[in-house]
């Protein structure tokens, strides 16, 4: 029987790894398919209780892509107590009755070279080194243009003066990035499409809004998961920054960790698990930079950012930046979390104009 390989969603980043995967295996790629309200319902209906929502999601993404023919899955979640869900995923979808092969990229919820090479045979038994070594290199840029391109939008796609201009740009440069076969051409495509998002027109104001979101990786960047929260800063006219994504946890995190630590030293000593030391170090970061809010998301049942939130919220404090966390899982409801967002807005907005007002005087 041939391989039908299927992964799970996460934002954009499906377009790097299905490239990847294409120049790489000998095996059908199957696209990822968008999460939808029965992607939650399937993936609450058969998890525990006690997980988290990222399982849940990427477990009704399993199932939908096995009903579709897929027989093998991969898996590459790592950092926390996800890292160790893979196996509770294939016992789960087995009891289920499917047939197929688990991939998991990731053991002890770390991933290692050993294991990443052990995992990659079974989907290519016979790998060409040269592919690999050339598509991955090619694969690891297209991951970090693509997060400086996202990085750019998300600064300015509040203030284009033609509402939806920088989504179908990116669109078309990400179709691009799609078709390319060298590194070359690549690196090419990426400047070109950064000189055309430049391009665009927009209107910035000078004592613009700014917001800083932090939080639980998946939850950041899987826009479903938090009911594309980006966009609706986009809509109140705010910039936005945000750390997380994968160039940063796979080249950057290691690196930068120390750092963080001696620059929070004051409110923490040691690595706290995931990425609750970084966002303890971020919201820091955010306040001393004149950020007018900060916005903390992360998913039901995150133990690191459970405990990481008492400690960003003194840091807010300490230096009076005002702060909101958002908790989503398959029951949140977006009424509630969108009525919140818009009384945040108006609370940061007051405080702006008043401390501006104040300014003149």
């Amino acid at each position: 029987m041939s391989k039908i390989i299927a992964f799970p969603q996460m934002g954009n980043y499906s377009i790097p790894i299905n490239y990847f995967l294409r120049h790489t295996v000998h095996s059908k790629i199957m696209d990822s398919p968008k999460i939808t309200s029965k992607t939650i319902e399937l993936g609450n209906k058969y998890s525990p209780e006690f997980v988290c929502t990222p399982f849940k999601y990427t477990l009704g993404t399993m199932i939908e892509c096995l009903q579709k023919g897929a027989n093998v899955v991969v898996q590459a979640g790592g950092g926390c107590r996800y890292g160790y869900y893979s196996e509770l995923q294939e016992e789960i979808l087995k009891e289920l009755g499917y047939q197929f092969t688990m991939v998991n990229f990731v053991t002890e919820g770390k991933t290692k070279f050993k294991k990443i090479k052990q995992e990659f045979l079974k989907i290519e038994p016979h790998p060409n080194i040269f592919k690999l070594l050339y598509y991955g290199f090619i694969t690891r840029y297209m991951i970090r243009y693509m997060d400086s391109l996202d990085d750019y939008v998300r600064q300015n796609i509040g203030f284009e003066v033609e509402k939806g201009t920088f989504e179908k740009e990116m669109k078309k440069i990400l179709n691009q990035f799609q078709k390319v076969t060298t590194f070359r051409e690549l690196k090419l495509t990426y400047k070109r499409g950064f000189k055309n998002l430049k391009k665009i027109k927009i209107n910035k104001p000078i004592d613009r809004l700014k917001v800083g979101i932090i939080g639980e990786l998946y939850t950041t960047m899987e826009p479903f998961s938090n009911y594309f929260l980006e966009k609706q800063l986009a809509e109140f006219h705010i910039e936005v920054k945000r750390f997380t994504n994968v160039e940063y946890l796979l080249f950057q995190k290691g690196k930068k960790i120390k750092t963080y630590l001696k620059h929070v030293k004051e409110y923490i000593q040691y690595k706290m698990g995931a990425d609750a030391a970084d966002n303890i170090a971020r919201a820091k970061y955010l306040c001393q930079n004149n950020y007018d809010g900060i916005i903390h998301i992360k998913s039901s049942f995150c133990t690191p950012e459970i405990g990481a939130m008492p400690i960003i919220n003194k840091v807010c404090h300490d230096y009076n930046v005002p702060v909101i966390f958002f908790s989503f899982d398959a029951n949140t409801s977006e009424t509630g979390i969108k009525t919140r967002l818009e009384a945040f807005y108006d609370m940061i907005e007051m405080r702006k104009k008043n401390e501006t007002m104040l300014s003149r005087s």
